[in-house]
């Protein structure tokens, strides 16, 4: 190789990594959600994986000028105590935060918060688009129509205003003074009104068993999975069973959707990444959502396998083996009795309207 070669091959990198050093971060999006004490709010979305960064703050006044916490606890600038939400879209969508909110706050209060009253305490969700007014106004009917409340939904939709940081005092108080905030969670009963309102099921339960939360999912127990499921799901996802190839729902289905575990609801491979590999069996190139996809040894059969489970409910899924097509090289070759298909046309309604961008 002579220098001038090696002199523009190290330019290349150069340039490279140089353009790599300066790539934009990954597109964030912003909401902002009012739902009483904004200390309590912030620490529901921190603990929210997608979520980025969280800020509390005012938001919904007339003024202009900076207003303090002083002045908007006395109720009379129209500020409302809210947290500033900013998430990665590619994690988490809008729908599911929307979930998370609603299962923080009281929905059927005017002015009140829990023991918290005044017109800053009131509930309010701040839309920034259209996408995102539609979403908010279709969980807010859907949650009306569940039959959960003997009373309407009093939350109010309204669109975003600017929103103004509070103190450096009040942000992350939960983890500066958590002595003081448990004292003032405890004593607003603030989670004995929340179990009295959604009880101890899962937010996708308590969403007419739509959508999908991990950080409420709790598995049923056995008893509860029998009438739940067909002899054949309890059999696959529990019991480590496989249906007959060529005899089950999906090994010929083409059509446009994502799959969720049976169990859990939770996300787990897209009809993008599934082929025909002529085994009888649904397969698929890759996970949807990696994060809900775990693999172990399998060494039943006196044979050594990769097995598959999804990762929240522990279903069994099937086998993963390392024969399939381009650009992944792997088949994800599951059980259809283990899944449950979604069409689009389904998504927004079940609670999956994220995943309506890989179809557009």
């Amino acid at each position: 190789m002579n220098r001038k070669y090696l002199r523009a091959t190290g330019l290349a990198i150069l340039a490279g990594l140089s353009a790599l050093a300066f790539r934009p971060r990954e597109e964030q999006a912003t909401a902002l959600f009012a739902g009483g004490c904004f200390w309590s709010m912030q620490k529901a979305f921190d603990e929210v994986p997608g979520v980025v960064r969280t800020t509390v703050g005012f938001a919904g006044g007339t003024t202009a000028r900076q207003v303090s916490y002083q002045e908007v606890s006395g109720g009379g600038t129209g500020y409302a105590e809210t947290v500033k939400v900013e998430y990665d879209p590619s994690r988490i969508g809008y729908d599911s935060l929307l979930q998370v909110y609603w299962h923080h706050i009281d929905p059927l209060t005017v002015n009140q918060a829990f023991c918290d009253r005044g017109p800053q305490y009131r509930s309010i969700i701040f839309y920034g688009d259209a996408a995102q007014k539609r979403l908010a106004e279709a969980s807010k009917t859907a949650l009306d129509r569940s039959g959960r409340f003997k009373t309407p939904v009093v939350t109010a939709i309204e669109p975003v205003t600017p929103f103004q940081p509070a103190e450096a005092y009040h942000q992350e108080f939960y983890k500066k003074y958590p002595d003081r905030y448990e004292r003032y969670r405890i004593g607003c009963r603030r989670d004995q009104r929340l179990a009295e309102l959604w009880g101890k099921t899962t937010t996708a339960q308590a969403n007419t068993d739509k959508g999908w939360d991990p950080m409420t999912f709790t598995k049923p127990d056995k008893k509860e999975l029998k009438q739940k499921l067909s002899p054949e799901q309890f059999a696959v996802t529990q019991e480590d069973a496989t249906e007959r190839p060529f005899h089950n729902q999906y090994w010929d289905n083409h059509e446009a959707g994502i799959y969720v575990d049976v169990v859990s609801g939770e996300p787990l491979f897209s009809s993008q990444d599934k082929f025909d590999s002529g085994t009888g069996w649904p397969s698929f190139t890759r996970p949807l959502e990696p994060k809900n996809v775990t693999t172990k040894t399998d060494r039943s059969l006196f044979m050594e396998r990769t097995e598959v489970r999804s990762a929240h409910a522990n279903s069994h899924l099937g086998h993963l083996f390392d024969d399939g097509p381009k650009p992944t090289g792997q088949r994800y070759c599951m059980n259809s009795a283990s899944l449950r298909f979604i069409p689009v046309d389904k998504l927004e309604a079940e609670g999956y309207g994220e995943y309506l961008k890989l179809f557009k």
